[in-house]
């Protein structure tokens, strides 16, 4: 089911703007402010349902401790901020669409369609997709597609929803522990099963559940689960299979945090230059094999990358500057700063 945000345009329509961003994540939505700052309009295209790319979909409320001068703030939060600081400039979405398709026209404007039949006209584009598409790998459990949604779930969007129920949380890496111990308190019971007794997690986190499960606050399970018990989509209870034979434990909620399946998908014929199903850009510009399109985030590469947000904040400023040369090429780019720029602050609306 598609959702609406209230910023959202509906599929079909032709729109003209300044840049089209692929991408509303973190980082695509920074480039909003950016772009803004220089007077050009920006429309976002995102196959999700809502602003804020991986961190709003798959941890919005897990805790991201390297925004500068932010020390915590969880993945919804800083959509909420990212969303409010872009507020002034007006951005236009296109969420739950797929951009399928970009092709340039005689008049040397880029024509973006997407798979709902909306066409997007724009002398620049950013692919500020991250990773692609993420995708959860879904355990080979018989029947589990009949379960998901209901009482198999494979992110955690609301702690709440899963209060003073009876958990049981598949997998050996960093979601799996942080779910683990983030849910422990509310849940009326928790249990953690993963294949072998080795941990891909943080050794803080190991260590931490298995404190509680020699003190009885979880349990754990080396197993896997090998069947699921329950009509019309809830669940009653799991076939784990272990070295000792197989249990029938009873719970509620299956939370499989197997990692994530990353699907570039269309972008990939969009006629760049790939390397690894990243793309190669220069440091600085940020700019493409092809010129007049831009990738930052974790999307691109160039040497010394580190796949961080507060990274591709930075990246999004410096496409900023050569887009506008792009977009207003007989006008002067004049260097300012929010600090001290009345005329930038009026833009902003705090003069």
């Amino acid at each position: 089911m598609r959702k609406n945000h209230s910023d959202s345009c509906p599929p079909g329509a032709h729109h003209d703007t300044d840049v089209i961003i692929v991408g509303a994540g973190p980082v695509g939505l920074f480039a909003v402010f950016e772009l803004g700052l220089l007077d050009l309009k920006a429309h976002l295209v995102d196959i999700l349902n809502r602003p804020g790319g991986q961190c709003a979909e798959l941890y919005p409320e897990k805790p991201i401790y390297d925004i500068p001068g932010v020390p915590l703030i969880t993945g919804e939060g800083l959509t909420r901020d990212l969303l409010k600081q872009i507020a002034p400039f007006k951005p236009k979405f296109h969420l739950g669409q797929m951009a399928i398709d970009l092709k340039k026209r005689d008049n040397g404007k880029w024509r973006l369609t997407t798979d709902q039949g909306t066409t997007i006209d724009a002398p620049v584009v950013v692919i500020a997709a991250g990773g692609g598409s993420f995708q959860p790998k879904k355990p080979p459990i018989p029947g589990i597609a009949d379960f998901e949604g209901k009482s198999v779930f494979y992110s955690v969007r609301r702690m709440d929803d899963f209060r003073d129920k009876r958990l049981l949380i598949a997998g050996g890496g960093d979601s799996a522990l942080d779910w683990a111990l983030a849910l422990r308190p509310i849940a009326k019971s928790l249990a953690l099963v993963h294949r072998r007794p080795e941990f891909r997690a943080a050794p803080d986190s190991v260590a931490k559940m298995r404190t509680l499960v020699a003190a009885g606050g979880m349990k754990l399970f080396t197993g896997q689960i090998k069947a699921l018990h329950g009509e019309d989509g809830v669940l009653e209870s799991v076939t784990i299979k272990t070295a000792d034979g197989e249990i029938d434990y009873p719970c509620d909620i299956l939370l499989p945090f197997f990692g994530l399946t990353m699907k570039l998908g269309p972008v990939a014929n969009f006629g760049i230059e790939m390397q690894n199903n990243l793309i190669p850009v220069d440091t600085e510009k940020f700019e493409t094999s092809v010129p007049t399109i831009f990738a930052i985030g974790d999307i691109n590469h160039y040497p010394g990358k580190l796949k961080l947000i507060l990274c591709g904040f930075h990246e999004a400023a410096l496409m900023a500057q050569q887009a506008f040369r792009y977009v207003r090429p007989d006008e002067k780019l004049r260097f300012q700063y929010t600090t001290s720029s009345t005329n930038l602050q009026h833009k902003l609306g705090v003069k």
